[in-house]
């Protein structure tokens, strides 16, 4: 609907009510030029939240697909792939059968209940708890990307190492254990960090930085730890093959945060707007950080620093998207971007674990950062929804314990996953042969190149 004709509209609706107490004909048509308007906006924010979820899948596949194959040697490029595009298919499928249940039906402060199991009660009826403008349906699928990427992020941290088998059974034990009762706490009516609806910890978290980032970042330092570095590692020549492929999934990854942040406001509303720029600014401004501190580092620029630091930009800004002014995502990106690139280049050189694609250094590094960011700068200007009505330490406060329950649930939780996974597939990683063979024959009896065909 037009802006002039919403302003006919309205003008209409507030002239009528006098003139309609006597006549019930103009009432009924009052009652139809409201609903109108309601489809009307139903309308929009159902197609926004549709594309944003769309959005929000490609950012698995083909945009973390894309990314982290690169970065990888050509003998592991399906393989890596196929991490990412089967969490498209299993976490699908175990979102709908029970985890959106467990993250958004009433239960506990700590787990939802079953309300919603196999979809049931989910459907064209808005959930007015979460999104009251679009069918509970839409709501549900939207949510469902954030659970196909999250586990899918992880992969980074144990590429060209891990069996098939035990990807598969870790990311769906890592989604019980850690990721449905985080995501709940969180976002959950009644969650134990929710700011808005009933939580005993009002943390702040727009878009996922705690849920998704934070879970996922720490997580992937556990699995880089247990599972152990890569046969060779730091000693052999473990040059990405083809920075071309990572750099078109860089970004798509880009392009596709702006479903996941600025489709976190639900709506097509202002809120989505200015979630969506301080997105764009946050990525830009760390992509610039990052190059600068290489430039300082390494005496050049690379391409590789550029799209890690607007990956590192886009993780760090996620938490605060919708909760800050616009520009204030540019001051996510720098610091992101500077403190990312410290983790990943130089810290962990230091510390020597095998974070291969550097999942803890972007994601777990920068979902601290934001979650505290956002704690020092969510203004009610940006979202009135923002109360601080404790002050801004307390809300700091807020936010650092809502990214320590994240840290505790990711540590714990995806250590027990891991134990639990190498007791039932036998071990966790391929063995010496198999792993320099590469996971593309080994596992899928594939190549990736074939250049002789």
């Amino acid at each position: 609907m037009s802006p002039c004709i919403r302003l006919a509209v309205a003008a209409s609706l507030a002239a009528a009510p006098l003139a309609a107490q006597s006549n019930p004909a103009l009432e009924a048509e009052i009652v139809k030029l409201k609903a109108a308007v309601a489809a009307s906006q139903s309308a929009g924010d159902n197609a926004w939240m549709l594309t944003s979820a769309a959005l929000v899948l490609m950012m698995t596949g083909p945009g973390l697909a894309l990314f982290y194959c690169g970065l990888v040697r050509k003998k592991n490029v399906l393989g890596t792939m196929m991490q990412s595009f089967v969490m498209m298919a299993v976490m699908t499928l175990l979102w709908a059968a029970i985890g959106y249940s467990l993250v958004f039906a009433p239960g506990t402060p700590f787990l939802g209940g079953f309300d919603f199991v196999m979809l049931a009660n989910v459907g064209a009826t808005p959930n007015t708890d979460y999104a009251p403008t679009v069918p509970h349906l839409t709501f549900m699928v939207y949510q469902m990307m954030f659970a196909v990427i999250s586990p899918a992020l992880i992969t980074g941290a144990f590429a060209e190492r891990i069996k098939f088998s035990a990807l598969l059974v870790y990311s769906i034990l890592w989604s019980f254990l850690v990721y449905f009762p985080v995501a709940h706490m969180v976002w959950g009516k009644g969650g134990f960090l929710n700011a808005f609806l009933g939580g005993s910890v009002p943390v702040l978290d727009f878009a996922g930085g705690t849920v998704v980032h934070i879970t996922t970042g720490i997580s992937a330092l556990v699995c880089a730890l247990v599972i152990g570095p890569r046969r060779g590692y730091p000693h052999e020549p473990m040059k990405p093959h083809s920075l071309v492929l990572s750099f078109i999934g860089a970004c798509l990854l880009w392009v596709g945060w702006f479903g996941f942040n600025a489709g976190s406001a639900l709506a097509a509303s202002a809120i989505a707007s200015s979630a969506f720029v301080a997105t764009h600014l946050a990525a830009a401004a760390a992509a610039g950080a990052w190059m600068v501190a290489e430039q300082w580092h390494n005496g050049r620029p690379s391409a590789l620093g550029a799209i890690s630091g607007a990956v590192a930009g886009l993780a760090t800004v996620t938490q605060g998207a919708g909760f800050v002014m616009p520009f204030s995502g540019a001051l996510f990106g720098l610091a992101g971007g500077f403190v990312c690139f410290y983790m990943v280049v130089v810290l962990k050189q230091k510390l020597g674990y095998d974070d291969t694609l550097d999942a803890f250094g972007v994601h777990g590094v920068g979902g601290i950062i934001g979650a505290t960011l956002t704690g020092v700068l969510a203004s009610s200007a940006a979202n009135e929804a923002v109360k601080l009505a404790d002050g801004r330490m307390a809300q700091i406060g807020h936010q650092l314990i809502g990214a320590a329950v994240g840290v505790a649930f990711a540590v714990i939780g995806s250590w027990i996953a891991l134990k639990i996974t190498s007791a039932l597939t036998g071990g966790l990683r391929l063995d010496p042969r198999e792993e320099t063979q590469g996971m593309d024959l080994v596992i899928h009896g594939e190549e990736g190149y074939n250049l002789d065909s």
